[in-house]
């Protein structure tokens, strides 16, 4: 993900930004992997190979996010593996 994409991001279930970056990989320009939070609702949104996943709840792949957690359960912050939503570990 671009860094210049976050400043005009914003929560798909409650439309507030800015929202909060957690990065895992990245460089100057880019975020590989790494999260998205929204402060107002609580919602987690996985950076997998550059691309944000950003899809309402009934959209998402469970099994994708859990294991997106799983594997980054040590780089993330807590509020995201243990009470993010719309699931958590």
């Amino acid at each position: 993900m671009n860094r210049k994409l976050l400043n005009i991001l914003a929560c798909p279930i409650d439309k507030s930004n800015p929202l909060e970056l957690y990065e895992n990989k990245s460089d100057d320009e880019k975020i590989t992997t790494g999260a998205l939070y929204c402060k107002k609702c609580s919602r987690f949104f996985p950076i997998i190979d550059e691309i944000p996943i950003m899809l309402p709840d009934e959209l998402r792949n469970k099994k994708q996010d859990i294991e997106f957690l799983k594997g980054n359960i040590k780089e993330l912050p807590e509020k995201i593996v243990t009470q993010g939503l719309p699931w958590h570990l």
